[in-house]
């Protein structure tokens, strides 16, 4: 998969990854970082991938560096925003990547913790730090955008609701975040194959990827998908806010 954004493109830009240092978030801050942006790789508890991560950017002439942040901790989300105004002046991208709530011996209500109250969070905290022409992206899944009316395996029905929900309670914060002149869009996309998600899914109910790929003709892989979000920081805006990756069919139909 090669870097959809142009060289030099996001020269002078400034771009935070909620939950970069693997995965979905890893690829998208190196297509970011490739393309010019100055990027902030955001990790909880994994600072050596992060640093690692950094490491491999900075040495290819990008820009980057590693912030921890828990972002279920507010005061910890407030240090994270502090640290990049003091060194970076500002942001100009914020991808709302960090998601999670399968994990074993997490609270019963940390899924609603991690992808709603710390969606909103992230999102009130980073406002001021947003200037008029900046732009919000949150990453969901086609299994928690459409939970309202297609049910999902049972196994991720917590997790999809928690994301709707979060998806729900940003989408009513449109109308500040546009008066202060930032723009929001939603990235959605299928079962993504290479992810924890996946993982955690296809170990609980085995088959469980072969049959969603059966209907959806094709799933996305990290390095396809975390292309669709890099393009959904600078490319124009659905009317709905929303930017479907793969078929939404099934989904729809």
């Amino acid at each position: 998969m090669t870097n959809p954004l142009a060289p030099g493109s996001l020269s002078g830009k400034r771009v935070l990854i909620t939950g970069s240092s693997r995965g979905i978030g890893a690829q998208t801050a190196t297509y970011v970082a490739e393309a010019g942006a100055s990027v902030v790789v955001n990790y909880r508890n994994k600072a050596a991938r992060a640093e690692k991560l950094v490491a491999s950017l900075t040495a290819g002439g990008a820009t980057a560096t590693a912030v921890a942040a828990d972002l279920t901790d507010p005061a910890s989300v407030q240090a994270m925003f502090d640290r990049v105004q003091a060194e970076l002046g500002g942001l100009d991208v914020l991808v709302l990547n960090a998601s999670g709530g399968m994990e074993q011996g997490v609270a019963e209500d940390y899924a609603m913790q991690l992808n709603r109250d710390a969606q909103v969070n992230a999102l009130e905290t980073a406002l001021p730090l947003l200037a008029p022409g900046s732009r919000i992206v949150f990453v969901t899944s086609h299994q928690a955008h459409f939970i309202n009316t297609t049910p999902t395996m049972p196994e991720y029905e917590p997790v999809a609701r928690s994301k709707r929900a979060g998806e729900d309670a940003l989408r009513a914060l449109i109308p500040t975040v546009e008066a202060a002149g930032v723009e929001f869009v939603v990235v959605s996309g299928d079962m993504i194959e290479g992810t924890i998600t996946a993982t955690l899914l296809e170990r609980s109910n085995p088959g469980a990827l072969a049959i969603r790929k059966e209907a959806a003709g094709k799933l996305y892989d990290i390095a396809e998908f975390a292309a669709e979000v890099a393009l959904a920081a600078v490319e124009p805006i659905p009317a709905d806010h929303t930017r479907y990756v793969g078929d939404i069919s099934s989904f729809t139909g």
